[in-house]
């Protein structure tokens, strides 16, 4: 008895991200020799994807977020990037096929796992699925088979996710303008 409790909690170690953490610095590869630095989105809260460009769940996350996308778009941004083996020679019928207003690239599928703190021991559902807040924390992740991405549920998980990571950023902005404004004050 005690072995299987002590090989579940191992395992659920393994599985457990930490969150909220910090993003590492992540580069997406896009076609034509181009890259994208997720740092460079920090203020904004982001989406990151992690497809198959092949996989029916990834294709509907990609046209959720393709929807999302347009209605926040001010103040959220979507990355896609798959992860699949020769990715990038599947990339253009892809983007052919769905036309993502963001930028959607490749990378190999050990750096999604490390940058999800996914254990290579398991296995990772697709899509992987990551939000950042306006500081650039990670502050949610989800795989494919999590509930959250379930498909009666998922769009509109994510779109209430998306909702509330901006009031959060419009609440520190209003808390950072009220400072402002008592730092002006007393200068005067």
């Amino acid at each position: 008895m005690f072995r299987f409790l002590a090989l579940g909690l191992a395992l659920a170690t393994l599985q457990a991200a930490e969150l909220p953490r910090k993003a590492p610095e992540f580069t997406i590869h896009l076609l034509g020799g181009k890259q994208v630095e997720l740092s460079s989105y920090q203020g904004k809260v982001v989406a990151l994807a992690f497809i198959l460009t092949t996989c029916p769940h990834c294709q509907n996350t990609t046209q959720i977020l393709m929807r999302a996308q347009k209605d926040f778009a001010r103040r959220f941004q979507v990355l896609e990037s798959t992860v699949e083996v020769g990715g990038e020679g599947m990339l253009p019928r892809f983007l052919d096929q769905f036309r993502p207003p963001f930028p959607v690239g490749f990378n190999a599928f050990a750096e999604a796992q490390e940058f999800m703190q996914h254990s290579p021991m398991l296995i990772m559902h697709m899509p992987g699925l990551l939000f950042l807040d306006r500081q650039g924390r990670i502050v949610a992740q989800y795989e494919g088979d999590d509930p959250f991405m379930s498909e009666d549920k998922q769009e509109e998980n994510i779109r209430a996710k998306i909702e509330k990571l901006l009031k959060a950023g419009a609440a520190e902005d209003g808390r950072a303008q009220i400072i402002q404004r008592r730092e002006r004050r007393e200068k005067r």
